[in-house]
């Protein structure tokens, strides 16, 4: 089960903290609230009931607390009580964290609040409480009774965060320079209560924002694959079968980024076409889900439209054989399956030099002695011993479950300080391998069969040795330097994060607390290690030029812009063929023949005029096919049209042409223009990818790839 958690938030919102200090271009109130946001909305994205936020205001204009009939509780103002967070109340909650216009308001007294609401919320359970102080210090203190506070602190297990704007720490290497009386005494007063309780922290909260950008890793519960007897032989027929009580982990496995769900905004329902059910709606006030809906065709030329719907209930299952199916009905569907039984055996043993580390074909899982069972500890411990000074690996047959396919595995030894284990990773079966011949590096052979080892193919001595001597010194193994100045690893696993989980989850969060604010750019931490280190490349650079010189590199010519000259086959006679079987010149195409005569009418263009006058014609007859089509009949002579005229206009170099005709097209699409709603084309279009002409597929394109894909977007 996982462990509650409540959580109190003191927000200083006095005076003071609308000022700027140290350079910043923001309030200190809204710098310092760059950390509370992300702490709140990491509770929010865990959406857990047992993970409970409260936030009370410091020097607040207004006082709201249980304990304001009491002297010295003044201008603290409870701004949400303790309990579960939502994306509603942290946007309410955003509206009501504003600079007051008051300097008075005691921070140990909003401490000795929150304890009291911590208290009260969480009674004599077992939960982890935490006190976050988020202040400037500018205040008026009383530290009479630090003591006694502390002590009520230690008895109800709470941790103290102080983090101070602009306060001195020297272990980070901050100290403001002419500091206040009053918050340099205020500083010594929140330090002492910090270090009279127990697992308390104090510190600016600069070292805490610019931390914000480093990725925490998600902590993962463990999820256990297998749980049952590891054998070696059969124990029910063979008393000597070795058979060891053990549970299966993963310890690798593939992390994805959030998922975005389909959502339909509330103000649109109205006129939209989509069904929205109440008891599907979303939290919040913007958005709702969307119920979505299947529905199953087969062709029937007595049908309007030539299709039919039919049920789901009436479908049934067939297997591609040949250019047929082979139905096999869902009673008897059991056949097409192994019945197999939970299990995991070892099938045999191999040296280690006889595995190729290619053929891994997945995540890693962790294989370990059940617990509290001392006799399968001894027993797995053996097996691994064994394997580690027999240096070879164990190849087992695993069945997770029940009906579950079966997998070979690789059983790798595995020693560690209060750790033995057996590392898996599953292996491919015959199926899964492909076998491609390549030619060989070191050699060259011939039509005749000779071999050669002297080849314009292939690598001098002195362009192996300059390659050999550059990546001697791109080495990064010993590049990165740790905390004490010495070489070390360079990129660790625990410093590599995935940038696209959490560009997308720092964009998310961004959103969430500012939606109204542009997402900012990717966090440099995240891109830190997609590229190689600028002072390695400069330092390396005379063994690139040597291996450029030893390559022999050369810069390829850029290519030559201008209208693609169509290459003309002459006949050995030298007449002239296409002048003595031409008819006249192409001037109007026929629809009933329309890509073999717009072919040949741009085959005879000379002026752009010509071509201008053959792409209006084939765009008409793309419109009125699509027009005139009962149902989706005559989708596929539009869609040709659009296909050739695309290619054509790309091979001419005009696709201006060409994008100016489906930017109008798409608008009289949408629009009902051509014969009523035509969505259903526009999807077609964006299936075959007939959209735009970009600048990768026609360099004398103004459109951009983003553009093109934005432009298959039915708006």
């Amino acid at each position: 089960m996982a462990e509650k958690e409540a959580t109190v938030f003191i927000l200083d919102l006095g005076s003071s903290m609308a000022g700027t200090h140290s350079g910043r271009s923001e309030s200190d109130l809204d710098w310092s609230l760059q950390y509370v946001w992300d702490k709140i909305t990491d509770i929010v994205a865990a959406s857990r009931k047992t993970l409970c936020v409260g936030v009370l205001g410091l020097r607040t204009d207004e006082t709201n607390n249980k304990l304001q009939e009491d002297e010295g509780y003044e201008n603290i103002t409870v701004l949400q009580e303790l309990g579960p967070m939502t994306m509603s109340s942290l946007r309410e909650l955003r509206s009501r964290v504003r600079p007051s216009s008051t300097e008075f308001g005691d921070a140990i007294s909003a401490i000795v609040v929150a304890v009291d609401m911590i208290d009260t919320f969480t009674k004599k359970l077992k939960w982890n409480r935490k006190i976050v102080l988020v202040t400037d210090g500018l205040g008026l203190i009383d530290a009479d009774d630090i003591g006694d506070i502390s002590k009520k602190m230690n008895d109800s297990n709470i941790q103290l965060t102080v983090l101070g704007v602009d306060f001195d720490d020297l272990d980070y290497g901050f100290k403001e320079e002419d500091k206040p009386d009053i918050k340099a005494n205020n500083e010594k007063a929140l330090k002492r209560l910090v270090e009279e309780c127990n697992n308390g922290v104090f510190a600016s909260i600069v070292e805490a924002i610019d931390e914000l950008d480093t990725p925490r890793v998600k902590s993962v519960k463990p999820y256990k694959t297998f749980d049952g007897p590891l054998t070696l032989g059969n124990p029910e027929k063979f008393p000597a079968a070795l058979s060891i009580n053990v549970e299966r982990y993963f310890k690798t496995h593939l992390a994805r980024p959030l998922a975005a769900s389909t959502v339909v905004v509330k103000s649109e329902q109205e006129g939209g076409s989509q069904e929205v059910l109440e008891e599907d709606a979303m939290e919040g006030v913007e958005f709702s889900a969307v119920k979505q809906a299947r529905s199953y065709k087969v062709n029937d030329p007595g049908a309007p439209g030539g299709k039919r719907d039919v049920e789901f209930d009436d479908l049934a299952k067939g297997f591609e054989y040949g250019r047929t199916a082979v139905h096999i009905s869902e009673s008897e569907h059991n056949i097409t399956k192994i019945e197999t039984i939970k299990s995991f055996s070892i099938v045999g043993f191999i040296p280690f030099e006889k595995y190729e580390p290619f053929l891994n074909m997945g995540e890693v899982c962790i294989t370990v002695a059940r617990k509290s069972d001392t006799k399968s500890e001894v027993a797995l411990s053996s097996l691994v011993w064994a394997l580690s000074e027999l240096e070879s690996y164990a190849v087992a047959r695993i069945v997770p479950k029940d009906g579950k396919d079966p997998l070979l595995v690789l059983l790798a030894p595995s020693m560690e300080p209060g750790l033995e284990c057996l590392y898996d990773v599953p292996l491919p079966f015959a199926e899964d391998i492909r076998s491609y011949q390549f030619p060989p590096l070191d050699r060259v052979i011939t039509v005749s069969g000779q071999t050669l080892t002297k080849h314009r193919f292939l690598p001098t001595d002195e362009l192996n040795d300059a390659m050999s001597d550059y990546v001697d010194a791109m080495d990064l193994s010993t590049y990165g330097i740790d905390d004490d100045g010495n070489p070390a690893e360079y990129a660790a696993l625990d410093d590599t994060y995935n940038p696209l989980i959490h560009r997308i989850g720092h964009a998310v969060k961004t959103r969430a607390i500012h939606p109204e604010k542009p997402v900012p750019d990717t966090p440099s931490i995240l891109l830190r290690f997609s590229r190689p280190p600028d002072d390695l490349i400069e330092k390396v650079q005379s063994r690139v030029d040597t291996l450029i010189e030893a390559a022999e590199v050369k810069k390829v010519p850029p290519k030559a812009k201008g209208k693609r000259a169509r290459d003309t086959v002459k006949p050995i006679s030298g007449l002239d063929v296409d002048a003595l079987l031409a008819e006249k010149k192409k001037e109007h195409i026929d629809p009933d023949n329309a890509v073999p005569d717009f072919k040949q009418a741009l085959a005879a263009t000379e002026e752009l005029s010509e071509i201008e006058d053959a792409a209006k014609q084939m765009g008409v007859i793309t419109n009125t096919f699509i027009m005139e089509s009962f149902g989706d009949s005559k989708y596929p002579r539009a869609l040709e049209c659009l296909g050739v005229m695309r290619e054509e206009l790309i091979n001419l170099e005009e696709p201006s042409l060409y994008n100016t005709f489906m930017r109008d097209m798409k608008k009289q699409l949408l629009s009902g223009a051509l014969g009523g709603d035509r969505r259903d084309f526009w999807f077609k279009v964006r299936w075959s990818r007939l959209g735009l002409i970009d600048k990768k597929q026609s360099e004398v394109s103004d459109v951009t790839p983003e553009e093109a894909d934005e432009f298959y977007k039915s708006r």
